[in-house]
């Protein structure tokens, strides 16, 4: 068969979820679960309660707490990922590909999304999952088909083969195990918050944030662990000045009080922020390599008030060229990247205005084993030249890997803190999930 688009591809039972996220903020969560086949009553006008209806059990079938009127642009990263994922399900499907549908969801979702999998497998729905975590890879599938560089390598039955000899295939080369934190030393403090609160738009619901405590040294990494919707991304929206209402609490830079009205001032002291949603948030898509990488420093790019093209090249070219980047050269568009180069893209811009301090949230979202590791060693890396690194991400062997401390939150608040020495998954999530 040869399809002339999604909607053909629909009409003949197969349906895809992508791994970059396409829903129209603008419209609710029923309205995109619904979009171009929308219901209607008799007189052939939208039918906004039925469809809220059929949104809402299917968002109950994935076991989330998402209101069918919600719109989608107020949703985070991991309930929108859950929004399309609902809209798949909803397609009388025959053949349903996920691609990496699980990289923004927290470690409780992705178990409920494996058994919609489940359910939907008995169903005789085929799945075509796509993913670079090998323990999902050998959970769900029957057979396993490895692609590099746009060609097939090779198929095996999951019986027959291991982690290890994936992750060789896939990247051509052995992967050699990532241990970082043991070898840093952390020096002065660069960062303290006391009293961080957060509260909800009107006070409706309470706090997002309440009374957070913490500090971070230099050239140390501090790992943020959490369900979805603990508080980690607004912990460093609230550090950076980004939040969309202001933070109670006080939060202090080199040990001098600070209050950043927006990021630019947070830039501008030192504080840079890579966002958990690089499309949309961190990448300028039409944009070059090189343009991505200096648009937050023109002005030193330039002279007289005009760009200087040669310096900005060489500014471009030099981050490139340290980041280790792989591109067909810095006037390429930064959407024809994989996604570890481009968020080795937006690393490389936050580097040319000297942070002091480096948040991450969840920085390797969607990136595959070989760039991770190139990642993890990449912020090391950063670590020992005295920067010091907020990171947070929902892949706890992630955490225990490159931190030398996580802190935890549960409904906002600090539930427990762990010397990485100490810290294992599940202590990590009995503090997340509240249990004693």
């Amino acid at each position: 068969v040869r399809f002339a688009g999604t909607r053909d591809a629909e009409a003949s039972g197969v349906a895809i979820i992508h791994q970059e996220l396409n829903l129209v903020e603008e419209l609710s969560a029923a309205a995109n679960i619904f979009l171009g086949r929308e219901l209607r009553d008799g007189l052939g006008l939208l039918n906004d309660r039925a469809m809220e209806k059929a949104a809402g059990e299917l968002l109950c079938e994935l076991e989330c707490n998402i209101s069918p009127r919600a719109l989608a642009g107020s949703l985070r990263v991991g309930d929108q990922q859950l929004v399309e994922i609902a809209k798949a399900v909803s397609l009388a499907t025959e053949i349903l590909i996920m691609d990496e549908p699980t990289s923004a969801l927290t470690e409780g979702e992705v178990d409920r999304l494996y058994r919609v999998i489940a359910r939907l497998r008995k169903r005789g729905v085929t799945i075509l999952y796509i993913s670079h975590k090998m323990d999902e890879v050998f959970r769900l599938s029957d057979r396993i088909t490895v692609l590099r560089d746009g060609s097939l390598v090779q198929t095996l039955g999951r019986s027959d083969t291991t982690p290890r000899e994936i992750t060789h295939l896939m990247v051509g080369r052995e992967i050699e195990s990532v241990e970082l934190a043991d070898q840093r030393r952390a020096g002065d403090v660069a960062l303290e918050v006391k009293g961080l609160s957060l509260p909800w738009p009107g006070h409706a619901r309470g706090w997002r944030l309440r009374d957070v405590n913490l500090t971070l040294r230099r050239g140390e990494i501090l790992g943020i662990a959490g369900l979805m919707g603990a508080g980690r991304t607004e912990l460093l929206e609230c550090v950076f000045g980004a939040s969309d209402i202001k933070p109670h609490g006080e939060i202090l830079l080199d040990g001098q009080p600070v209050a950043f009205s927006h990021p630019g001032e947070a830039v501008a002291a030192g504080v840079a922020l890579v966002t958990e949603d690089r499309k949309r948030l961190g990448l300028f898509p039409q944009l070059s390599v090189r343009e991505n990488i200096s648009i937050c420093r023109v002005r030193q790019a330039g002279s007289g008030g005009w760009i200087v093209p040669t310096r900005e090249r060489e500014m471009a070219h030099d981050m490139v060229k340290k980041l280790a980047v792989k591109t067909a050269g810095i006037e390429a568009s930064v959407s024809s990247l994989s996604g570890g180069n481009q968020q080795k893209t937006i690393i490389g811009r936050w580097l040319l205005t000297r942070p002091k301090v480096l948040l991450l949230d969840d920085p390797t979202r969607g990136v595959d084993v070989g760039a991770k590791a190139e990642l993890y060693r990449l912020i090391d890396g950063l670590c020992r030249e005295g920067i010091a690194v907020m990171l947070t991400s929902s892949e706890l062997p992630e955490l225990l890997t490159v931190s030398d401390r996580i802190l935890v939150l549960a409904e906002g608040r600090v539930t427990a803190e762990f010397a990485r020495a100490d810290a294992t998954e599940q202590k990590i999530m009995e503090a997340a999930t509240l249990l004693d």
